[in-house]
């Protein structure tokens, strides 16, 4: 019998496969702002990740346990996990051939703000977050806790690069309008 905590690492695998796979679906790239402005996302986001899944901590206080996890609220967790990947995936579809893994402008790039992007401004970032808190509290420790505020930190660093880059390469009045109606990564705040 599945486990839901091997439910939710089979689909966090799936999502991580199924997104590496759909990386060809997306057009070439008109203009980048340079690895040299994305590093510290992918550092921050890097640790984040190791945080909640690759660190076995000893069995002192930040590895312990902090609360139950009954299997009907695990199973409610694979179900948080699920749904904020199908929000990524809705995302990205939603984009189609403007989806990118890094920042960048696209031929034809515009403001997109229908859909998943009228919820909020990175609905991939939103839904990835989702997926990690259920992972976290899944774990029920301290690690995967921190790890969760972390990786959420370099989401959020993400997010402010690709806003700054968007706004220099679409229009400052434009992602402007756009930001002011839709919120950054929490819906309705």
């Amino acid at each position: 019998m599945v486990t839901p905590y091997a439910a939710t690492a089979l689909v966090c695998i799936a999502w991580i496969v199924s997104w590496i796979l759909a990386s060809r679906w997306s057009s070439p790239a008109s203009a980048r702002p340079g690895f040299g402005r994305e590093w510290k996302h992918h550092v921050v986001t890097i640790i984040g990740i190791m945080l909640i899944f690759g660190l076995r901590a000893p069995n002192e206080w930040y590895g312990r346990r902090l609360w139950p996890v009954s299997d009907a609220f695990g199973w409610a967790l694979v179900a948080v996990a699920l749904a904020g990947f199908a929000f990524t995936w809705w995302a990205r579809i939603h984009l189609g051939k403007l989806w990118s893994a890094t920042v960048q402008r696209k031929a034809d790039h515009r403001v997109v703000d229908t859909g998943p992007y009228g919820v909020v401004r990175h609905p991939i970032y939103t839904g990835v977050i989702i997926a990690m808190i259920a992972v976290s509290v899944q774990r029920a420790s301290i690690l995967a806790l921190a790890g969760t505020v972390v990786m959420t930190a370099g989401w959020w660093i993400k997010a402010r690069l690709e806003e700054r880059f968007l706004r220099e390469q679409l229009g400052h009045a434009a992602y402007d309008a756009y930001a002011a109606r839709v919120p950054m990564l929490v819906p309705f705040m």
